[in-house]
């Protein structure tokens, strides 16, 4: 059992949206935590809530979306209860994110070293040359060669790579207890990729922080993360430690994704995939929301949700089939498997 302490804890997280008159949510009633010192992993296809928790959890959901929930409590503060001021001294101070697409995050018309500095001048006070030589440290801390040339240049100067580096940077700057990583590496290529997540481990492993890291890529979850959240249509299917969940999906989802995977040394004309795809948070029913694309669903899955079922060692599924205590084949065989099994 695992008794490092959680630096956040999320209670029945809800974040609603509102489209012509009706409203939705986009992320429904989800409850995970994040311990002291680990990399937690949200995976799933896009438009499964990924992106909406950490903005949530970051307090960035912007009107006419509202967040609500039982509790959000980082560090014994509850982040819902806060108003913006305070929400603000703890953004990008205690916790920050890394946004995807770095060339598009960084702003064109500032420095490379008055945009990593931004977060140290506000939150810390800190100001002039101590300034500027924390800025460059935290360059040297990334790995970025000539950090005080990099300091001057603007970020249409810098390859991929390199801003990603930078925004690393920025998100270490007040040395956080939590980062949260949104697709970290989506627009890299391979070898750039590995350097980002080596790089994040190593800083991880010096200064103790946590990592929530979204992503889509299992492979990048089998490698860096300890526990795995998998999301699908606003609500997490299976939680648990990573190598059991890789090595044991228990939701049909799960074993879709694993499935949909190219195997080293297995010939095959065409890769698994799961048919159809995520539906509109208009249009969720009231069952199970995978129950459409699954070759396992039954009545019972069309009319009612499951619940998150303790399966042991850490591992949770909502699958009415793991209650009823059946198995899983293969699941993403490219076929039709809308048809209800009763």
């Amino acid at each position: 059992m695992n008794l490092k302490p959680k630096v956040l804890e999320v209670k029945n997280l809800r974040t609603t949206f509102r489209s012509n008159k009706k409203s939705f949510n986009a992320v429904d009633e989800i409850s995970f935590h994040i311990n002291e010192g680990e990399t937690l992993g949200i995976v799933g296809e896009s438009g499964c809530g990924k992106s909406v928790t950490s903005l949530s959890i970051m307090g960035l959901i912007k009107p006419p979306g509202e967040v609500n929930g039982d509790q959000v409590t980082f560090q014994d503060m509850d982040l819902l209860s806060l108003n913006k001021r305070k929400m603000r001294k703890i953004r990008g101070n205690q916790i920050s994110m890394i946004f995807q697409e770095p060339m598009t995050s960084l702003n064109p018309v500032y420095r490379i070293g008055d945009q990593i500095g931004e977060s140290i001048r506000i939150h810390e006070k800190v100001k002039g040359t101590k300034l500027k030589k924390r800025v460059v440290d935290l360059l040297k801390l990334v790995g970025i060669p000539r950090p005080e040339e990099i300091y001057a240049n603007y970020p249409h100067q810098l390859s991929g790579g390199m801003s990603q580096r930078v925004m690393i940077a920025i998100a270490m700057a007040c040395n956080p207890d939590l980062i949260i990583a949104d697709e970290p590496t989506t627009a890299l290529d391979v070898t750039i990729q590995a350097q980002i997540l080596e790089l994040m481990k190593s800083i991880q492993e010096e200064r103790g922080m946590s990592i929530m890291l979204i992503t889509h890529d299992l492979g990048v979850v089998s490698e860096v993360c300890d526990r795995m959240l998998v999301m699908y249509a606003g609500k997490i299917v299976e939680s648990g430690i990573v190598e059991d969940v890789l090595k044991n999906p228990q939701h049909p989802y799960t074993k879709g994704l694993l499935d949909s995977l190219p195997k080293k040394g297995v010939d095959k004309e065409r890769l698994n995939y799961i048919p159809g795809q995520v539906p509109s948070p208009l249009n969720w029913g009231v069952g199970c929301r995978f129950a459409d694309r699954c070759s396992h669903a039954m009545v019972k899955c069309h009319e009612q949700i499951p619940s998150l079922i303790e399966i042991g060692n850490e591992q949770q599924a909502a699958c009415w089939l793991v209650e009823e205590g059946g198995e899983l084949d293969d699941v993403s065989k490219g076929k039709d498997t809308t048809s209800i099994r009763s």
